[in-house]
């Protein structure tokens, strides 16, 4: 993984000097506020508060505008490629503010038809759902998976943006994980999708591109295989 993401990032330019840092904001599920106010008063926070030390968030706002629109207010994955939280200074990076509300509808089956019984084949969740929230955060690893998965689709969608030629350097969209049960690899897929389908809400309309990422759990030789593509 981490030597296709290499040669993915070499392929392209430095696109920004500034380090990218990631910023969620959780939107109350009554908010119907717009997303352009909600960003602008984020912005404003951030501005009084330039200074962090590794991932942080705030859940209590004095902007009584955040207070009633916003559930919290999350720095996010600056912590996945070092050991210590580090002092960034906001002011100089480049800001990607990420505003999403949560799914509390719950899974859709799609149930298979038996002579006896119904037999459910799988669940269906529109992201971000509420039953995955915070998921991504939970899952600690003693190498950079999370890292290097967030890194191989940002870069592939660079590609995209750059119209590379397929025939000339190919990549692929299907992530395969491995390993024996209980190692956390259904949840990987699943905490994956949810931060996908929140860090691209951007690019993609809500409930309609990553609400369809697939996850499918392969069993064999008494191995799982969970495979997430999009």
């Amino acid at each position: 993984m981490d030597e296709a993401v290499g040669d993915l990032k070499q392929a392209l330019p430095c696109v920004s000097e500034s380090p990218v840092i990631n910023v969620e904001v959780h939107l109350r599920c009554a908010s119907t506020a717009k997303k352009e106010e909600i960003k602008l008063s984020v912005v404003k926070l951030l501005n009084r508060h330039n200074i962090v030390f590794g991932d942080y968030t705030w859940t209590e706002f004095d902007d009584g505008f955040l207070s009633r629109n916003v559930q919290s207010v999350s720095i996010v994955d600056t912590e996945l490629k070092v050991k210590e939280r580090q002092p960034i200074d906001l002011s100089k990076c480049t800001l990607a503010l990420h505003v999403f509300q949560l799914n509390e509808e719950g899974p859709s089956s799609e149930n298979l038809e038996e002579e006896s019984e119904n037999i459910i084949a799988a669940n269906h969740w529109v992201l971000p759902a509420v039953e995955f929230h915070g998921l991504w955060e939970s899952l600690v690893y003693d190498v950079e998976v999370k890292s290097h998965l967030l890194d191989y689709v940002t870069t592939t969608l660079l590609f995209s943006d750059r119209n590379v030629d397929s025939n000339l350097i190919a990549w692929n969209r299907v992530v395969l994980l491995h390993g024996p049960p209980g190692t956390g690899k259904t949840s990987l897929c699943k905490a994956l999708a949810q931060k996908l389908t929140i860090r691209l809400s951007c690019r993609y309309q809500y409930g309609q591109k990553y609400s369809r990422t697939k996850i499918l759990t392969i069993n064999h030789n008494s191995l799982q295989y969970p495979i997430l593509w999009f």
